[in-house]
């Protein structure tokens, strides 16, 4: 992206009043898009996940953990106690000047600072108020809410992992981070809206009800039919062949979307008949007789690597690939020429290498405009600015 390019964000101001994972995600989200974001913190322990770690970057004191500076890139931070009359009467002047608050205290802790959405919008009535919470209102609306236990009690952990195995969570913390997109696209949306009438909003975004939202299709089955399909590994409820095999070296996917494919797939497995077998002619078919076939197709990939197969299929318009570890993506050759790793100097960390946003504007790519700051780097700077 060019440096004169306006950002879509630019002069829109955010109070980042939110911790741990899913509220950072979304103000990063907002920063990377060009917002101000301005992270309080507490003054001298910061946010949670400062100290989560190891591994961190740098030594000494100074060190930063890779969980914060995972989620906290294009953002400024200011060291405020909110039990300080002065700190909490600064916040009240920083969330004046803002376009959007955002927070994940747990419910109603925030009014009794005079910082929740009425006590605000007096001042600011224009004002995009979003909050983070573990469950939305109902009988457990005062509970917390974690992701490890959102993913058990949501059902992810329930519909993922392999047939007669153990439940598994997601690789990641995917409901605080979807939760975190739920919560940037809203925001979003309320500024629009602002806009045209000058209204502000009060955005609540439940952790649970937000995991909820992305059962999909397997909820959607389940709504349907009353079964519950559980543990499929890494099979498709409703395609087949849309998994992994195992490969003469290491595990393959394969996703096939349609008979066209199918047929490409058995061409290039050197069992042309196979697509033209009346019980796997249709994916219905495939799907009644997935047993029978990914057997058959099982027998074939194990007799050469994933590199070997995955090319060939490729050339074929299927798409497959080998299953990467952590090494693997990052030297990919698209990885590395795609921008998504950017170089940056950390004040304390030092020379970071760091995944830049996914989202291409104007045909590039957002830039790293801030690194993650050190606690408290901003606290002075930030003392008139918005007020």
């Amino acid at each position: 992206m060019e440096d004169d390019t306006r950002l879509p964000l630019e002069g829109v101001r955010v109070l980042d009043l939110s911790r741990v994972l899913a509220g950072p995600y979304a103000t990063m989200v907002l920063g990377d898009l060009g917002a101000d974001v301005v992270k309080v913190e507490h003054p001298e322990r910061g946010d949670d996940t400062r100290h989560w770690g190891p591994p961190f970057a740098g030594e000494g004191e100074e060190k930063e953990s890779a969980y914060f500076l995972a989620v906290n890139r294009n953002k400024r931070s200011v060291g405020v106690d909110l039990k300080d009359a002065e700190g909490l009467e600064r916040v009240k002047k920083l969330a004046a000047g803002s376009d959007v608050v955002i927070e994940n205290w747990k419910r109603g802790a925030l009014e009794k600072f005079g910082l929740g959405y009425e006590s605000l919008r007096e001042t600011n009535p224009g004002l995009v108020y979003c909050s983070i919470t573990g469950f939305g209102p109902g009988p457990d609306e005062k509970r917390p809410g974690y992701d490890f236990l959102v993913q058990a009690r949501g059902g992810i952990m329930g519909i993922t992992g392999q047939p007669g195995g153990e439940p598994t969570k997601v690789g990641v913390a995917i409901s605080d981070i979807v939760c975190g997109l739920f919560a940037s696209n809203a925001i979003l949306a309320a500024l629009h809206r602002r806009a045209a009438s000058g209204e502000g909003a009060r955005i609540e975004i439940p952790l649970f009800e937000s995991t909820l939202g992305w059962l999909a299709n397997r909820g959607q089955e389940y709504l349907i039919t009353g079964k519950d399909t559980g543990l499929i590994g890494n099979a498709h409820p409703s395609i087949v062949p849309y998994q992994t095999f195992d490969a003469s070296d290491r595990p393959i996917v394969v996703a096939v979307g349609n008979n066209t494919q199918f047929a490409r797939l058995c061409e290039v497995l050197g069992h042309p008949e196979l697509a033209e077998d009346g019980r796997y002619a249709t994916n219905p078919d495939r799907v009644a007789n997935r047993e029978s076939l990914v057997s058959e197709l099982q027998r074939e990939f194990s007799k050469r690597s994933a590199d070997d197969w995955a090319g060939e299929i490729r050339a074929a318009g299927v798409p497959s690939g080998p299953v990467n570890t952590l090494a693997d993506v990052f030297a990919d050759e698209h990885v590395k020429g795609s921008g998504m790793l950017q170089n940056i100097d950390h004040p304390s960390a030092g020379p970071l290498e760091m995944l830049a946003s996914p989202i291409l504007v104007d045909g590039g790519r957002l830039p790293i405009r801030h690194p993650p700051p050190t606690l408290g780097q901003h606290t002075d700077e930030t003392q008139d600015d918005w007020t």
